[in-house]
This record gives C-alpha cells, sequence and structure tokens, in this order.
C-alpha cells in the first residue's frame, strides 16, 4: 500500500485533539458515574466506535493507494524546424535594439509556447545549415538562439531555397507515416527579398508533402542603416546601405504553400497569432507506452468512516443508568 500524502503535523494534532478531549469526556463521565454509584463500562462501547470512524477518516486524508492497474500514456506532439535569416541586414536597428536581438527574445516566446513538441534550428544567408537538430530539449535550443549572430553566416545575401530546402529533408528524415506530414511545421524568418531561384520548385514540394509553412518578416518599411564593426555599411559609391522589409517574397512562398504570413515592425508584433496558428494544427501520436498505476483508494476508508458516524448517532446505548 501506498499514500498519496505523508503523515504530517496535521494528522498529529487532530490526534491529540480527539484524544484530549476524549479523555476529558471519560473523566466526567467516571466521575459522576462513581459519585451516582452507577456502571459505566458502555461509555467504551462509544470509544470504540468513534475511535474506528476516527481513525478510519485519518487513513482517508492521507490517501491510500493500493491495487496495480495498467494506463495507456499517448505522447502527441509536432515537429517545427525554424529557419532564421542571419544576413548582415539582421543588425539593422529599425526595430529596437535590433531585427536579430528582438528576434531572439521572440524565438524564446516560441520555443515556450511548445514545450511538448520537438524544435529544430536552421540558420542561412545564401547558404543554409542545420545549427540544433529537432529536440525535446528547450534548454539546448534557447542556448543556441542566444548564439545568433550575423557573424557565423559565411555568405551575404538572402536565398529561401536552401533553408526550405534542408528544412524539408530534415523532417522527411524522420521515420513516421505519410499521414503524419500534416503534423510538421516550417518557419522561415527574414527580412529580405528572396534572390533565389529554386524556391518556387521547393516550396511546391513543401506544399505537395503536406508540411506547413509559416513565414514572418522582422523589418520596417521605413527601413534603417545597417551597423558593422567599421560603422555603417556602404556601396560601392560609399553610401550607406538602406535596408527596408520587403515582405513580398515571404507572402508570395507563404501563399504558394497554402501557408501565412506574419510580421513584426515598429507597430505590430504578430509573434502570438503564429503560436496561435501552430497550436492550432493537430498534433500526431509520436509514443506510446504502459505504465503502473495505482488508484487512490480513500472513498472506501470514508464510507465505512461514515456509516460508523450514521450507527453512533442512531443508535442511542445509555451511559449510565440512573
Amino acid at each position: 500500500m501506498s499514500w498519496s500524502a505523508s503523515f504530517s503535523s496535521r494528522e498529529l494534532i487532530l490526534i491529540l485533539l480527539f484524544g484530549l478531549l476524549y479523555i476529558f469526556y471519560l473523566w466526567r463521565v467516571i466521575r459522576i458515574s462513581r459519585m451516582m454509584s452507577t456502571p459505566f463500562t458502555k461509555v467504551f462501547v462509544k470509544l470504540i466506535i468513534r475511535s474506528s470512524y476516527f481513525a478510519l477518516l485519518i487513513i482517508a486524508l492521507l490517501g491510500p493507494s493500493f491495487g496495480e492497474t495498467k494506463r495507456e500514456i499517448k505522447a502527441i506532439g509536432k515537429d517545427i524546424m525554424i529557419a532564421v535569416d542571419l544576413s548582415e541586414s539582421m543588425n539593422a536597428f529599425d526595430i529596437q535594439p535590433t531585427r536579430l536581438e528582438k528576434l531572439k527574445f521572440e524565438l524564446k516566446s516560441i520555443v515556450n509556447a511548445f514545450n511538448s513538441d520537438r524544435i529544430g534550428l536552421i540558420i542561412f544567408a545564401n547558404e543554409a545549415f542545420v545549427q540544433c537538430p529537432l529536440t525535446y530539449d528547450k534548454g539546448a535550443i534557447n542556448l543556441f538562439l542566444e548564439t545568433l549572430s550575423t557573424e557565423i553566416a559565411p555568405y551575404n545575401g538572402t536565398d529561401f531555397g536552401p533553408p526550405m530546402k534542408l528544412a524539408l529533408e530534415k523532417l522527411n528524415d524522420e521515420d513516421t507515416p505519410v499521414a503524419q506530414q500534416k503534423s510538421k511545421v516550417i518557419v522561415l524568418i527574414s527580412d529580405g527579398e528572396d534572390f533565389g531561384e529554386e524556391t518556387d520548385a521547393i516550396a511546391q514540394e513543401i506544399k505537395e508533402s503536406g508540411i506547413k509553412l509559416f513565414t514572418l518578416g522582422i523589418g520596417t518599411a521605413r527601413g534603417s542603416k545597417i551597423m558593422t564593426r567599421r560603422g555603417f555599411k556602404k556601396d560601392r559609391e560609399g553610401n550607406d546601405v538602406l535596408t527596408r522589409l520587403n515582405p513580398s517574397s515571404l507572402k508570395r512562398v507563404a501563399a504558394s504553400t497554402g501557408g501565412k504570413y506574419f510580421e513584426i515592425n515598429e507597430t505590430k508584433n504578430d509573434v502570438s497569432r503564429l503560436i496561435n496558428t501552430i497550436s492550432a494544427i493537430e498534433g500526431e501520436l509520436t509514443d506510446t507506452k504502459q505504465v503502473d498505476v495505482s488508484a487512490n483508494k480513500y472513498y472506501y476508508f470514508l464510507a465505512l468512516a461514515l456509516l460508523l458516524m450514521l450507527t453512533d448517532v442512531l443508535i442511542n446505548i445509555k451511559i449510565i443508568r440512573i
């Protein structure tokens, strides 16, 4: 037998109060019966009944569990691959403190919103790399998010094709039935125009696979200069480069796959909408386990205690006969 609660000072206080009060009661009854020279042995009948249901109440309060049963535990979740643009334009500060720093903060909210799902991280500029494979370890994901920097992307420019293709490959590498493709999600995050040539073809593959693709644009229409270690980035003529959010490519990719476009700018933050949209996607069964469980059988002891209490109330035993 196991117990859902341990014996504590609460139960000890209740037992002491019951004992003290009943000792005081017995002392009064015995003193009166001796003064009247009458028998008082039947007072112990009541003592046995009341002590019994009081003990049963204490046992019920501790939550006794016995008997083993099998219960099926199902794990249901989604696989989410997040592709983050790390081109130099992500250092623009039209979104404070910078587009990338703001994005890192919001990505932590996204990761925390899907505790029971696997999340992977891809970084890209005009090439793509897996920064973190699909994992349930949210601590690892958050650690990788902290290290995101435009300096770890070796090339400039933005190409949506490589991260989309890599995300599709990693999601299809998983040993899951075709029916479970609907529980797989790609989130493509960028601030710029797509200069790739294979984006449309890969988008069609994603659509045919049944995988959901959502895009998130970050930046503003007014734009900003790009801060580098040497100052503001300049073009070949020596003019400051101005980067603006160009949502047209992101919208087109999302629309071509049946997904949705979301945005973070100076007046709007669609991260909550993105989280709600992904949450609305039905997860798939990923694992099933049989575990041994013990049921709390407190109600047996409580029912018996109530029966004894009712007996105590209904049966009138004369303690002192005159």
